[in-house]
């Protein structure tokens, strides 16, 4: 069975000013999302599937949905705040989603196959769709996931900080996984404010997850136990989130899961910031010109 594409698009986007997970960013107004699933096409995935906000539905039947028919199974799932456990209160104010790891829960009734995870405005690389697929095909252990993982470097943006899931790696596997906030370039490396006030100092080779996930189904049970307790002790709070390093670290960490590290030499990038769109655009045109791509998607 081939395995499954999982498409993490019901950000907010507060950072960027608006829906950049729909911004055009190709030629023929592609985004960045449809480089992705062009990439995993030819990859080897066999569907797609997008967590969504209502609002959007329509855009993403029109752009998505009706374009790939005949390419590769779509679907869609939306991410609601009130799909919450059974028996669990939050505050009724919340108006934000519950996270990355609620996100992947929500997706349950959808997938029964591996399958990866990505963010909708990040360019990951053709290669790094290769690793993943590979992974998702020939790994049999249902509790051993992975990380396509990518140095530090590579994937900070020129206009602002940004956040990112620092990985600690031994023996090519997952020994911790921090999620660092506000990480910002500079001619010594990177930096980012620590939990007790002081600067953290990276080199810039650090191998950091950009939630590019390999998972297998038996994933979904114990992110559900951890989500419920998440909902117990935080469900009141108007802005907490459980995000999926936060989740993993934990079961890392107490050896119920296993995680490999599957490097990439990719370049990333994405529209974390409206100001990093000229460099999108100029990037995806250079690979259209080198014939990584085609002029026209579809």
């Amino acid at each position: 069975m081939k395995p499954t594409l999982l498409v993490l698009a019901a950000g907010m986007g507060t950072r960027y000013g608006g829906n950049k997970q729909l911004d055009e960013v190709g030629p023929s107004g592609e985004t960045i999302i449809d480089y992705s699933i062009y990439d995993a096409i030819r990859a080897g995935f066999g569907k797609i599937v997008f967590v969504i906000r209502r609002d959007i539905e329509e855009q993403v039947k029109e752009r998505f949905v009706e374009r790939l028919k005949g390419k590769i199974e779509v679907d869609y799932v939306f991410q609601e705040i009130t799909n919450l456990p059974e028996g669990t209160k939050v505050t009724p104010d919340r108006q934000k989603p519950w996270g990355t790891s609620h996100a992947i829960l929500v997706t349950e009734p959808k997938i029964s196959e591996p399958f990866g995870v990505i963010n909708a405005d990040d360019y990951y690389g053709v290669d790094s769709f290769k690793i993943l697929h590979d992974f998702l095909m020939n790994d049999k252990d249902p509790d051993c996931y992975c990380i396509v993982g990518y140095k530090m470097i590579n994937t900070l943006s020129e206009h602002g900080h940004v956040n990112r899931g620092v990985c600690g790696v031994t023996d090519g596997l997952l020994k911790n996984i921090v999620e660092t906030r506000q990480i910002e370039k500079t001619p010594e490396g990177a930096c980012a404010p620590g939990p007790d006030g002081t600067v953290l100092k990276f080199t810039g080779n650090e191998v950091v997850s950009m939630n590019l996930w390999g998972f297998k189904p038996s994933c979904y049970s114990f992110l559900g136990g951890e989500f419920r307790n998440f909902i117990n002790l935080s469900g009141m709070d108007l802005k907490a989130e459980l995000d999926i390093p936060t989740s993993i670290d934990k079961f890392v960490k107490n050896g119920e899961i296993t995680i490999k590290i599957l490097m990439s030499n990719e370049r990333w990038f994405g529209v974390t910031y409206r100001e990093d769109k000229p460099f999108v655009v100029e990037s995806i045109n250079k690979m259209i010109a080198k014939g990584v791509y085609p002029a026209k998607i579809y």
